[in-house]
C-alpha cells in the first residue's frame, strides 16, 4: 500500500497508454487522482483495480475534451467538489499518419482540436487555480515529432511542436509564481498509438520503441525536477541532437525514410 498524499493528480487521457501508465505510478506515490477520458468502462476498470490496490481517492470523469464547454465544466465540476488539481498531466492527443491531401479533412481538424486546441484549454482553466494559489506542476505530452516536420505525419507533427513551444513559453511565463511546467516528448512507444494513428511501425522504428513505464517515470521525474522538456530514450535524445545538428533538409528526409520506410 502506498503511502497516503493529499495532493491530487488529474490526468487526461488516462484511459490507456501513458495515461493509464501515469495513473498507475501516481497511485504508487500515494496522490488522490482525477482521471479524465471518454472511455468510461476503461476508467472505471482502472479506477476500481488502483483503489484496491493502494486505498487512494479517485474521482472518474468521463470527458470528450474535444469539446472546450466539456472542460469548462469538467473544472467547474472539480471546484463544486472542493478538488483543486495540484498536478496536471495532459496527456490527451490523437494522431494519423497519411499523406495530407489523402486524408479526410475532419479528420486533420480533429486532431487539431483535441492536440491543440483542448490542450490549451485544459491547461488555461487548471493554470489559473495554481497560479492564484502559488503553486502546482503541469505535464504537457508532446512528441518526438515535435522537433521536425515528417512527412506523411504533417498536422499530427505540427500540432506537436505547439505544445512544445507552449510549454517552453509558460515555463519561464509561470516559473516566477512557482507554477511548474514541463514538456515530455516521447519517441515511438508501445502503447497502441501506433495501432489507433494507423502508424506503420518501420524496420528502423522497431528498435526505438519504449515501454510506456520508463517514458513516464522520465516525464514524471522531470515535471518533479522543474525541468523545461525531456526526451526520454537515448536514441531519441540523439535524434533531437541529430536534428540540431544537421541542415533540415537532411534530419528530416532522414526521419521521414525511418517513419514511412
Amino acid at each position: 500500500m502506498a503511502k497516503t498524499n493529499n495532493s491530487w493528480v488529474l490526468i487526461t487521457g488516462a484511459s490507456s497508454g501513458f495515461g493509464e501508465e501515469f495513473a498507475r505510478q501516481y497511485a504508487g506515490q500515494g496522490h488522490s487522482l482525477v482521471l479524465v477520458a471518454r472511455r468510461l468502462d476503461r476508467l472505471q476498470a482502472l479506477a476500481e483495480a488502483l483503489r484496491r490496490q493502494y486505498r487512494i481517492e479517485i474521482v472518474v470523469e468521463q470527458v470528450d475534451l474535444s469539446d472546450i464547454a466539456a472542460v469548462t465544466q469538467l473544472h467547474r465540476r472539480l471546484h463544486e467538489r472542493g478538488i483543486a488539481i495540484d498536478i496536471l498531466i495532459n496527456n490527451a492527443g490523437h494522431g494519423l499518419q497519411g499523406p495530407f491531401v489523402e486524408s479526410q479533412l475532419d479528420a486533420a481538424l480533429a486532431m487539431v482540436q483535441l492536440d491543440v486546441a483542448s490542450l490549451t484549454a485544459v491547461t488555461h482553466v487548471f493554470a489559473q487555480d495554481m497560479r492564484a494559489r502559488g503553486r502546482g506542476k503541469i505535464l504537457l505530452v508532446a512528441s518526438l515529432l515535435a522537433y521536425q516536420g515528417v512527412q506523411n505525419f504533417a498536422v499530427y507533427a505540427a500540432a506537436k511542436a505547439y505544445v512544445l513551444r507552449l510549454g517552453e513559453a509558460l515555463h519561464r511565463e509561470f516559473k516566477r509564481d512557482g507554477v511548474t511546467v514541463t514538456v515530455l516528448c516521447p519517441g515511438v512507444s508501445d502503447t497502441g498509438f501506433a495501432t489507433a494513428a494507423q502508424m506503420k511501425i518501420t524496420p528502423a522504428l522497431k528498435p526505438l520503441m519504449m515501454r510506456p513505464a520508463p517514458v513516464v517515470r522520465a516525464g514524471i521525474r522531470a515535471l518533479q525536477a522543474g525541468r523545461i522538456s525531456v526526451v526520454p530514450g537515448w536514441a531519441n535524445k540523439a535524434l533531437v541532437i541529430l536534428t540540431w545538428a544537421t541542415p533540415r533538409r537532411l534530419h528530416q528526409a532522414f526521419l521521414s525514410r525511418a517513419m514511412n520506410g
